[in-house]
């Protein structure tokens, strides 16, 4: 890795901003720099490595920072939240029903037997993507705020859920993992809290703003790196300490000058430097040898959009049904966990990839049918959380 490549890897990742630049397509951020990534690395010119240690080891912080950002998308906080959470949950558990029937009807109908994969990856939505969707077109109003707790928990449940699923031998060793992961993440909440009941917290932020320290930014950063750490130690993805911390920041309450900071940490450079480099990753001419895993990103794709659509029986509208499929954390961390365990078989993780981009152009329709719907009520906006003051 060098500073050329970093400076080409930040150039095509502009390719993001310029798909999204126009309101009326509302295409999200990351589907460019996902184009972009496979243009230059396994799948289009290979410019660039993936496999490269340090290129990895950025994409690893820019997954850290994108899902503790999603997490700190989740306004926990916010009292109409609480009483949306029953019908949430309600949904969450409706559509992980429909896509355990779907996940073994997949595996039977392509002969890849990997039914409760496939069933975790359907039952999936994706904060890092939805959220950010429902901020940048001022979507709002009961319905809406019905959806974030569904894909919070469908999110958190099935980010707990895969390394169970995906590695059933060691399933014990995952279970203790993700508990051990999210106790602490749990106890980093309540250290938070104490932190801001003291006034401790309001101490520190005075003083690095008169000081330009940063401190509360250096001090986040080392809490979730070291969460990361013990994720890894404890063989989790660092999906779930990225997002288990997102969420005790959201509860406690996260400063706006931080959530500013971090937002254009991540967006300006971790995060669109992770998506060149899942995109990268990706090795599409796999279909070519093996055209039957192009049917299988298909189905699953399809699958999470049908079992998403369950939610119409307990009046979800269906804009907000097609939102909610969008798939993202889960698929790659599925597709590179299965890589490196070598659980999967050939092109099976460019097919659930593959799977992950049908969910994203479900979302984008979804979101413009809620946008041209009605369901907006307030003005289009930057996703840059929900900070308090």
């Amino acid at each position: 890795m060098t500073f050329a490549q970093l400076s080409v890897i930040g150039l095509v990742a502009l390719a993001g901003p310029l798909l999204a630049l126009r309101r009326s397509w509302h295409l999200p951020v990351v589907l460019g720099e996902l184009l972009a990534g496979i243009a230059i690395g396994r799948t289009g010119i290979a410019w660039v490595d993936p496999s490269d240690p340090t290129f990895t080891f950025l994409a690893d912080i820019g997954f850290a920072l994108v899902m503790f950002v999603a997490g700190t998308h989740v306004p926990v906080r916010d009292p109409a939240l609480r009483p949306a959470l029953r019908s949430g949950v309600v949904r969450a558990v409706l559509v992980a029903v429909a896509a355990a029937a779907l996940g073994w009807g997949v595996a039977l109908a392509s002969g890849v037997h990997h039914a409760p994969l496939y069933a975790v990856l359907m039952a999936s939505s994706s904060a890092a993507l939805v959220l950010p969707v429902v901020d940048s077109l001022g979507l709002g109003g009961p319905a809406v705020i019905g959806l974030l707790p569904q894909v919070a928990v469908a999110d958190a449940a099935c980010i707990v859920a895969l390394p169970l699923v995906i590695d059933p031998a060691h399933a014990g060793r995952a279970a203790l993992g993700a508990m051990t992961v999210v106790a602490a993440a749990v106890a980093l909440f309540f250290l938070l809290g104490w932190l801001e009941r003291r006034g401790i917290r309001d101490r520190v932020h005075d003083v690095s703003e008169e000081r330009l320290f940063a401190a509360e930014l250096r001090i986040q950063l080392v809490l979730l790196f070291a969460l990361a750490a013990l994720a890894l130690e404890m063989h989790v993805s660092i999906m779930l300490a990225g997002f288990a911390f997102g969420l005790g920041v959201a509860a406690v309450g996260e400063p706006r000058r931080l959530a500013k900071q971090l937002f254009a940490l991540t967006e300006g450079f971790f995060g669109p430097l992770f998506f060149v480099w899942l995109g990268a990753t990706l090795n599409l001419r796999a279909f070519g040898s093996h055209p039957d895993m192009v049917v299988l990103g298909l189905m699953l794709g399809a699958g999470a959009a049908l079992t998403h659509l369950v939610a119409l029986a307990v009046k979800q509208p269906l804009s907000l049904s097609l939102l909610a499929a969008a798939q993202l954390g889960v698929p790659v961390a599925a597709a590179t966990v299965g890589t490196q365990l070598g659980v999967l078989r050939p092109g099976e993780a460019a097919a659930l990839m593959l799977g992950a981009l049908v969910t994203i152009a479900v979302a984008v329709a979804g979101g413009a049918l809620a946008a041209r719907s009605g369901l907006v009520t307030t003005s289009p906006r930057p996703a840059t959380g929900a900070p308090v003051a």
